[in-house]
């Protein structure tokens, strides 16, 4: 197998139903932000989300071996933490002080807590995307990711001439290296299975 970093699900999964530690950590890694969005996303708070995260993971541990296709343990784990969050919320109903008005007579801790519904599927197939993207860009050359950080991932769109000054590079190469690093990009995407 190649290092686990950069070894598919598949093998991944293999790998970690043969007892390898550093298969086990390499897909934990892999999938840690988009488990831990679930719970965050539902509204949360951060040491329940991380007991969201280490039940999911003890689960998928448990049932390695019921995983028949590899591509699938993404929903798997989108699944599983949307269950244990939507059953920390049920808990939390039940157990959770504050279920009263406030004194000003506005809603309760649990009436302002976020959505119980389990989340709409265009939500979590956006998170999955969110997350194959965030892998295929830690995946690029450090100079196409600074790239696309610089030229996709600002809250307004930088000018060709500021994207010029910021990378060094001509305005006139700006379009295509933008297209050099999309076709990258995208490569890695559909490599993945995108």
């Amino acid at each position: 197998m190649q290092p686990p970093e950069e070894a598919d699900d598949a093998e991944l999964l293999a790998a970690c139903r043969a007892g390898r530690q550093d298969a086990w950590s390499a897909l934990v890694r892999r999938y840690q932000r988009l488990v831990y969005t679930v719970p965050r996303r539902a509204g949360l708070p951060e040491a329940a989300a991380a007991d969201v995260f280490q039940t999911t993971f003890e689960r998928l541990l448990q049932h390695l071996h019921r995983i028949e296709d590899a591509a699938r343990v993404r929903a798997w784990l989108v699944t599983t933490a949307r269950r244990e969050t939507l059953r920390w919320l049920e808990l939390a109903g039940r157990t959770v002080p504050g279920d009263e008005p406030t004194a000003d007579g506005g809603p309760s801790l649990l009436d302002a807590m976020a959505d119980p519904a389990p989340q709409p599927d265009a939500l979590l197939s956006g998170l999955q995307q969110h997350e194959q993207l965030r892998r295929a860009v830690d995946q690029l050359d450090p100079r196409a990711r600074q790239f696309v950080e610089f030229v996709f991932l600002q809250d307004e769109p930088p000018s060709y001439a500021e994207i010029a000054a910021h990378l060094g590079i001509a305005e006139g190469s700006i379009g295509p290296t933008r297209a050099r690093v999309l076709a990258k990009l995208r490569a890695l995407l559909e490599k993945q299975g995108g």
